[in-house]
């Protein structure tokens, strides 16, 4: 099965929720704390490859794909996209076209002849429509924007096809409906407007790589090649924002006309938003572009930015006639369709349950800090309903739940336990300690059980190992101390360098006793039988050195350690 466009690497998501942060329209799902692109609700900008910090975010390869076109005998031509100018700005057109060429393409035709044929139907829209609105369709990004999530403006849209797919049409028309098209371009959503125009679509980042493949030697190329059938002109200027206004206006549309742009997913939503239902008494044509400052900040580019030179560059580069470019008959009429993403409204007490799963019992519990991707508690709990959502993605409920725990384990462990932070303040305690060390502890206990922000010296004489594993880590031990006519073994151990330590203390009063006597009755069965043991030393011969020796290690293995 074909992968989507855009897709995730399961192993190398690292369950950050950027993606989920940063993308437009949320068409991600989390799974298992993988965050997953839900394909019926992405509008392929692309935003999420550009910034996920692992590359979990992958864009499908189609290269094979290409390769084998060419490798079964196809004519294959190159519709190139006009911001390759940006792209490859130290090669010169003739020598870029010889490299692609020596791929084994049939021959490179640039996308901005199809953008021609494009301005000059808007503009015919714009003639004959009256005072209507309408939006560019020159984006498949955008397209599916409003498709999906703005589907009261679908009439708006030109009934026109993009300049990719009528330069498809037409490089088919001029050279035969067997003739294969392969679009290169910084464009991840080309690869979902296919749909029997042209073959597939490669991103400049491709054919870099196909050129590292095949090695191609750079001083053994032909700076003479052209573009075929011809060149195109003012087509030229469309990967920059105004460049398809200038086309249409070159084309005759009416002077009345009100032009407006916009660029970014972020700002063409808010357009969208604000030309619904407006009034106007003159033609309105809406030009929008997913990436910002057009196509020549594409999700693929090898440099995004520096819009301004880029812009510079382009139109340097493109040569515009007095009088507009088209010259094709044949027939550009594009279809849209409503495809909605239902917005799904839940009750009050539905995001109420939602929320307490994550514990969120109060108003004062919504954070709204944005550290599961969404923008306020609210919306993650919808996400939550949608399935699109984990309760393991609320950081402030992981931090609850670490916590409750963290307590509930120190609470029932039958020694003494005490947290405390580099000023020697205890952060946690037990029930157990304040038994083990009672005096003022057990005073300050009777109000905080945890002895939150009491500090250790004050409590107990031996807060000095506390200290010792503060200023060096390496120093964690455990030590036997006399405490209160109790003998307590005290483990401290290292929680974050330098910050916090934690101890852990025993009461071994009673098992000491016990080893103590167990050593004084066997120093007294010893002394009284070692002149016995001497007389029959002779009968017992080897027995009696081993009973000596039993003895000894009896002693032995119980005496204090330190003393």
């Amino acid at each position: 099965m074909k992968l989507e466009p855009i897709y995730t690497e399961k192993t190398q998501c690292q369950d950050c929720y950027k993606c989920v942060r940063d993308c437009p329209v949320k068409a991600i799902r989390v799974v298992d704390g993988s965050a997953m692109v839900i394909p019926k609700a992405c509008i392929l900008c692309g935003h999420c490859t550009q910034i996920c910090p692992v590359n979990a975010k992958k864009i499908r390869d189609d290269l094979d794909e290409a390769k084998e076109l060419i490798a079964a005998g196809h004519d294959v031509y190159v519709s190139l996209a006009p911001s390759y100018v940006t792209e490859f700005p130290n090669l010169k057109p003739g020598r870029l076209i010889s490299a692609i060429k020596k791929l084994g393409f049939k021959g490179v035709s640039e996308t901005a002849l199809g953008a021609q044929e494009v301005s000059a139907a808007c503009a015919q829209l714009l003639n004959e429509g009256g005072n209507k609105l309408w939006i560019s369709t020159c984006c498949p990004s955008t397209i599916h924007m409003i498709e999906q999530y703005h589907t009261e403006l679908v009439e708006f849209l030109t009934p026109v096809l993009s300049p990719l797919q009528a330069h498809a049409k037409m490089l088919k028309n001029h050279y035969g409906p067997e003739t294969k098209v392969v679009f290169i371009g910084p464009c991840i959503a080309k690869k979902n407007e296919a749909n029997g125009h042209f073959e597939l679509a490669l991103t400049f980042n491709d054919l870099r790589r196909w050129f590292t493949q095949n090695n191609i030697d750079w001083t053994d190329l032909n700076d003479d090649e052209e573009f075929v059938p011809k060149s195109a002109h003012e087509g030229g200027l469309y990967p920059v924002d105004g460049g398809m206004v200038d086309g249409i206006k070159l084309c005759g549309a009416p002077e009345n006309t009100l032009y407006m742009g916009f660029t970014g997913v972020k700002q063409v939503q808010e357009a969208l938003e604000d030309i619904k239902g407006q009034e106007h008494d003159c033609p309105v044509f809406v030009e929008i572009l997913a990436c910002e400052g057009g196509c020549v900040n594409g999700p693929v580019v090898s440099k995004p930015g520096s819009t301004a030179a880029k812009r510079i560059q382009i139109y340097n580069n493109t040569p515009v006639a007095e009088e507009a470019s088209n010259t094709s008959e044949l027939d550009f009429t594009g279809h849209f369709s409503s495809r909605e993403i239902p917005k799904v409204k839940y009750t009050e007490d539905e995001l109420t349950a939602a929320l307490l799963k994550v514990s969120k019992k109060r108003k004062e519990d919504e954070l709204n800090c944005g550290g599961c991707g969404y923008d306020t508690c609210r919306d993650f709990a919808a996400a939550l309903l949608q399935g699109k959502a984990e309760p393991a993605m609320c950081v402030s409920y992981l931090r609850k739940l670490a916590q409750t725990k963290a307590t509930a384990l120190i609470q029932t462990m039958p020694s003494g336990v005490v947290i405390v932070d580099e000023d020697l303040r205890i952060i946690e305690s037990n029930r157990q300690f304040i038994d083990l060390i009672g005096g003022e502890a057990s005073i300050i206990g009777e109000a905080d059980p945890n002895l939150e922000g009491a500090y250790l010296e004050r409590l107990v004489p031996f807060h000095q190992y506390f200290t010792r594993v503060l200023q060096d880590p390496d120093k964690a031990d455990t030590k036997d101390i006399r405490y209160q006519g109790k003998i307590l073994r005290l483990t401290i151990f290292n929680i974050q360098n330098r910050h916090v330590v934690g101890g852990i203390i025993q009461d071994i009063t009673e098992p000491v006793i016990q080893r103590e006597q167990i050593m004084d009755k066997a120093s007294e069965v010893m002394k009284k039988n070692i002149s016995t043991v001497q007389k029959i030393a002779f009968l017992l011969g080897e027995n009696a050195a081993e009973s000596e020796v039993l003895l000894n290690s009896i002693i032995e293995s119980f005496k204090d350690p330190e003393a």
